[in-house]
């Protein structure tokens, strides 16, 4: 949950990988039972963040880490939203074997000052160089830097 706060940005994101930004404001609802945003068909909404930095960071449930531009992602008021990262999955008679897992994490940053996230004990890890894992959005990622949780959370 989150305190309201006028002209703040959110990143919302299904477990399929799909999401985009949208405006806080666009997101109140006067109604008890809410206000639906994001459109999940038969998947679950995974992740609300709210933006803050220049850069998404994406990871995967089969620990894949891609990192592009806030620029690529659409402000939208409702619907599904864009491919964040795309996930393998083996189709045949019986159905869809998800092979990769879905999305595990999203988190927004400054590229500028490298993705944190908490290490062992209270410390907290920050890679300043996000270059191997910079790509184009909907692409599969590569492996996250040594020392990321194994829950595949940014914290």
């Amino acid at each position: 949950l989150f305190v309201h706060a006028p002209g703040r940005r959110l990143l919302v994101a299904s477990g399929d990988g799909n999401g985009f930004v949208v405006e806080e404001d666009d997101v109140l609802a006067q109604t008890r039972s809410g206000k639906q945003v994001l459109n999940v068909g038969d998947g679950r909404a995974a992740v609300c963040v709210p933006v803050e930095g220049d850069h998404v960071a994406v990871v995967s449930q089969n620990r894949k880490l891609l990192v592009f531009p806030l620029a690529e992602l659409p402000q939208m008021t409702r619907g599904k939203g864009v491919r964040l990262q795309k996930y393998n999955a083996a189709r045949g008679k019986q159905g869809v074997l998800e092979l990769d897992g879905g999305l595990s994490d999203v988190k927004t940053f400054e590229m500028a000052m490298g993705l944190s996230w908490p290490a062992a004990g209270a410390r907290t890890r920050t890679e300043a160089d996000m270059s191997p894992w910079l790509g184009k959005r909907a692409g599969v990622g590569k492996a996250p830097p040594h020392g990321f949780p194994r829950d595949n959370r940014f914290g």
